[in-house]
């Protein structure tokens, strides 16, 4: 019978993806089979633990597992070799090892070829840019193919060697304590091959640094975190390996009037209290031009209204988002209130039987005109 997959590697059902990956890392570093060489029990427990990960730490094949254990299918056939990776990685980033089990995904192909890096630009946009779309010209610095050599490196135009350090390879392997251990080959930079006459302009490399012009086109409706991609416009391959893709990130500036939820634009208006009580007009800005909003009588502060289909455009749909508008209570200062205002205001206040102002202020006016 096959012990409980949570048994094994000693963690609680209801552990997180961290915690399985540490028990396990405890348990592979404990019973690999270079640390305990000829004991059978020690692979065993070894390839359980590994078995036991590979399940736990897939969301799909753990929920599956959850429900109906080790009969539930997709892991019932043992060991998985997959596993090995993982470890290695594990490995790697705890000690800072190479590839143990020489099982990594290789970077480089056959003849030297290596596919060429992904690149990221930040873009930043403004406002209105984000909201009709642009197409901006990027600066683009990246590593292109020489063209003296032709992307081969070699200045007579030779085909590379195989490199004596590592017989091709691109590895070379050595015993760290219980490990055996693969680095990339400091001969070839893991290439498998050396150039015996490099070019002189990329001094073998096969490609040189060099800036490009670009033009983006940024479609209506973009928000901040919108990536694009653009496919074979990072840094070329080197020996002929496929150009790697360039990713434009999107930032867009926060407007001073505007804000923005998906497709829809907010703005605050300031009402005065005789059109808060009577109602009127309001000339609004949007982004489309202004426009004309009609706030009944009786609008409490906070309260919104639609201006619909003057928002931004849906990104990759049809129509626009609306604008929204929330009206707030302008209340002047002192400085901004003239004397018939003031009586005005008093006088309203009488009506309403409010009582405003200061009482010592009314009396201190009073003694002033007795003076006049």
């Amino acid at each position: 019978m096959k012990r409980d997959y949570y048994e094994v590697l000693g963690v609680e059902r209801d552990a997180d993806v961290k915690a399985i990956k540490s028990a396990y890392r405890r348990l592979a570093v404990q019973f690999h089979p270079d640390k305990n060489p000829g004991d059978k029990e020690a692979e065993e427990k070894f390839k359980e633990a590994a078995e036991a990960y590979s399940v736990l730490s897939n969301p799909e094949k753990r929920a599956r597992y959850d429900q109906f254990g080790h009969s539930g299918g997709g892991f019932a056939g043992g060991f998985d070799p997959s596993a090995f990776t993982d470890f290695s990685d594990i490995l790697g980033d705890l000690f800072g090892f190479g590839d143990l089990f020489g099982q990594g995904r290789p970077r480089r192909g056959r003849g030297g070829a290596m596919g060429g890096a992904d690149l990221r630009y930040d873009l930043q946009i403004t406002f209105e840019e984000a909201a009709f779309g642009c197409e901006p010209e990027l600066r683009i610095p990246r590593l292109e193919s020489c063209e003296r050599c032709s992307g081969s490196g070699s200045a007579g135009g030779e085909a590379p060697k195989t490199c004596a350090g590592c017989a091709g390879r691109g590895q070379v392997r050595f015993t760290q304590g219980f490990f055996t251990v693969a680095r990339t080959c400091p001969q070839c930079q893991g290439q498998g091959q050396v150039i015996s006459d490099p070019c002189s302009e990329c001094q073998g490399q096969g490609r040189v640094e060099k800036e490009r012009s670009i033009q983006v086109t940024i479609p209506p409706g973009v928000d901040t975190g919108a990536r694009l991609r653009l496919a074979g416009e990072g840094e070329h391959g080197l020996r002929g390996g496929p150009p790697g893709d360039l990713f434009v990130v999107v930032h867009v500036e926060e407007h001073e009037r505007f804000a923005r939820q998906g497709a829809d634009v907010y703005t605050l208006e300031l009402i005065g209290y005789p059109q808060a009580v009577l109602g009127g007009i309001l000339q609004v800005d949007t982004l489309h031009g202004r426009r004309e909003l009609e706030v009944p009588a009786g609008s409490q502060p906070g309260q919104r209204f639609v201006l619909r289909g003057d928002g931004i455009p849906r990104l990759g749909r049809s129509g626009r988002g609306n604008h929204v508008v929330q009206i707030a209570l302008h209340v002047p200062s002192p400085k901004e209130v003239g004397e018939e205002e003031r009586e005005l205001l008093e006088r309203l206040a009488e009506i309403g039987g409010e009582r405003v102002g200061s009482g010592r202020k009314r009396v201190w006016g009073k003694v002033k005109e007795l003076f006049r």
